[in-house]
């Protein structure tokens, strides 16, 4: 099975308490448990991770890079200036960048993104749902 790392970023740990009118009510531990499922369906092996940590996120990236591993990422706030963590992603062979919520929607910082540029695709506001586009989309494309 191809391994696939689904990784999220800070303040994503709070899913299902953090603003559920944007964010929804499925909590990182029930989304992690469908994603590992989801994956098998699709013949992926799914690891999921959550850190509020940049340098632990970056280690990450790193490790996916090492195991020649695909990225769903939802880096969270660091998608919008964290050259570090978009260079650490461009090691990665594919990485699909994510948001739960429509970034264009909100706040005008949050419009614009440093991962873009080398992500194999974008999933915007398509709530947690976005997380099983995102592996089928790896899937397919392999």
């Amino acid at each position: 099975m191809r391994k696939v790392y689904v990784l999220n970023g800070p303040n994503l740990g709070r899913l299902g308490t953090r603003q559920p009118d944007v964010y929804g009510a499925t909590t990182h531990a029930m989304l992690a448990e469908h994603l590992v499922a989801t994956g098998e369906g699709l013949g992926l092996q799914v690891e999921v991770r959550q850190t509020d940590d940049e340098a632990t996120m970056i280690g990450w990236l790193h490790e996916a890079a090492d195991d020649s591993a695909d990225v769903v990422l939802n880096a969270g706030a660091w998608t919008h200036y964290s050259y570090a963590v978009a260079d650490a992603a461009a090691l990665v062979p594919r990485y699909v960048e994510l948001h739960i919520s429509n970034v264009h929607a909100r706040e005008s910082f949050r419009h614009a993104s440093v991962l873009s540029a080398g992500a194999a695709g974008i999933i915007v506001g398509c709530g947690v749902g976005g997380y099983d586009l995102a592996l089928a989309h790896l899937a397919a494309t392999a």
